[in-house]
């Protein structure tokens, strides 16, 4: 008997017992007392039997056909085996017309064998912070190395920016690598859309700073966001940003899925796939702020500026010839034939965007016409932790494509000279054949 069945059980018998009025125990039950009359007949007929209700044991009679179950159940071994029941009943709704509950299909999933439950770990507790108040007061940045594309294509970078008041993915970008040009496009391509944020928080890589504290350079990503008036705030943990860490915890189980039923293979296919997705997750996952007040700043560049500032800058000194050079090109300062002796020992700024195209050389704020002339390839960089995994994708390509003969072919064979009396014979013959 359940609790509910043993408190009726106690309430009829005090009926019976002449201690307790049948609209007394019609309220306390909640039912009528109509019903309580047949409760009191059922429990003198057959005892507490009469009290326990007679559909124990039997179906209920909203109970889900066995026909649709085993329909959603072959649909998810067929495109959606390795879903968690979540994802695959918004997949199912979304395609599929599913109309049942998160619920039920996990409960079908469970049965099936087609989901595990896990068991939820003892997290650490950190103290938690609340979120920003405007959109663009806080933007949070990182990039998360990972085998998007499974199996299908090569290892690569998924560059997100993240905002703290509503938890938006505003920009997101499959890269090759993890590089301070990826973050500056990413830069680039937020401000053009959004304007310029208050700050963005990231970690302590070295893309962001410089851990020699006697070093005051700025990298090249926080001199673009100084020149923006952006300011750079860096976490002392991963927990401190914790929004964009669980994003990608989020996105490396349902972006890989929809990159798989997408086909992409890519990274120009998945950046293609990419506008969807974040629509879909920001519908999914978006808060709204709690001031509706956008705290961007309009940007105050124009194109060309933008991608001066958000490109790689080096700073090289014009020799007497007005040439510098740079990345193994010599760059000739072309003046079409006016006098330009002030520009001799010049201090002048190379921009870099990544493309031979996109260099300019800035003096005093202006581009400088020049010519480029190729000297020597140079070696490539020394890579840092979050290069490395793209340097060596680079080399197994090489070390594929050059061919090795095997142990038996006729090149690894020992050359193994005539004989000495051999030789002789061969040289007495064709002196004796030359005299006659």
């Amino acid at each position: 008997m359940s609790a509910k069945e043993r408190e009726r059980q106690r309430v009829i018998e005090a009926v019976l017992e002449k201690r307790l009025k049948q609209a007394q125990a019609a309220e306390r039950l909640g039912i009528t007392v109509r019903q309580i009359k047949r409760l009191v007949r059922a429990y003198r007929q057959q005892g507490v039997a009469g009290v326990v209700s007679k559909r124990r044991g039997q179906a209920s009679n909203r109970r889900i056909g066995e026909s649709e179950r085993e329909a959603v159940l072959a649909c998810v071994r067929e495109r959606y085996a390795d879903f968690g029941p979540t994802l695959a009943a918004e997949y199912l709704a979304s395609y599929h017309g599913f109309t049942r509950s998160v619920e039920t299909l996990r409960n079908w999933m469970s049965e099936a064998g087609l989901w595990t439950p896990k068991r939820a770990r003892r997290k650490r507790p950190f103290q938690l912070r609340e979120r920003r108040a405007c959109v663009g007061e806080l933007v949070q940045i990182d990039g998360s190395p990972h085998a998007w594309l499974e199996a299908r294509g090569p290892k690569c970078t998924l560059i997100a920016f993240i905002d703290d008041a509503t938890g938006r993915l505003q920009y997101a970008r499959f890269e090759p690598a993890e590089t301070s040009r990826a973050y500056l496009r990413g830069l680039r391509a937020y401000v053009s859309q959004y304007g310029r944020p208050v700050a963005f928080y990231s970690d302590r890589h070295s893309i962001f700073t410089k851990h020699d504290p006697e070093d005051p350079t700025p990298t090249q990503f926080e001199r673009a966001v100084r020149e923006l008036s952006i300011e750079p705030i860096l976490a002392r943990s991963p927990q401190a940003k914790g929004r964009v860490e669980r994003s990608f915890q989020t996105m490396q189980d349902r972006l890989v899925k929809a990159l798989r039923l997408g086909g992409a293979d890519t990274l120009e296919a998945a950046n293609a796939l990419l506008p969807r997705f974040i629509e879909h997750y920001n519908a999914r996952f978006g808060k709204p702020p709690k001031n509706e007040q956008d705290a961007h700043r309009p940007l105050e560049l124009d194109a060309l500026a933008l991608v001066n500032v958000t490109s790689e800058q080096s700073t090289r000194v014009l020799s007497k010839s007005l040439s510098c050079q740079y990345r193994g090109r010599l760059l000739m300062i072309q003046t079409n034939g006016a006098p330009a002796y002030h520009l001799r020992g010049a201090r002048v700024i190379v921009c870099d965007d990544g493309s031979d195209e996109s260099i300019v050389l800035l003096h005093q704020g202006k581009p400088l016409p020049y010519r480029p002339f190729a000297r020597h390839e140079l070696p490539p960089r020394i890579a840092d932790d979050k290069t490395v995994d793209a340097h060596v994708e680079q080399a197994k390509q090489r070390q594929a494509s050059h061919y090795k003969p095997p142990a038996h072919h006729p090149w690894k064979r020992p050359f193994k000279p005539e004989s000495t009396a051999g030789a002789q014979a061969v040289l007495s013959n064709s002196l004796s054949t030359s005299t006659t």
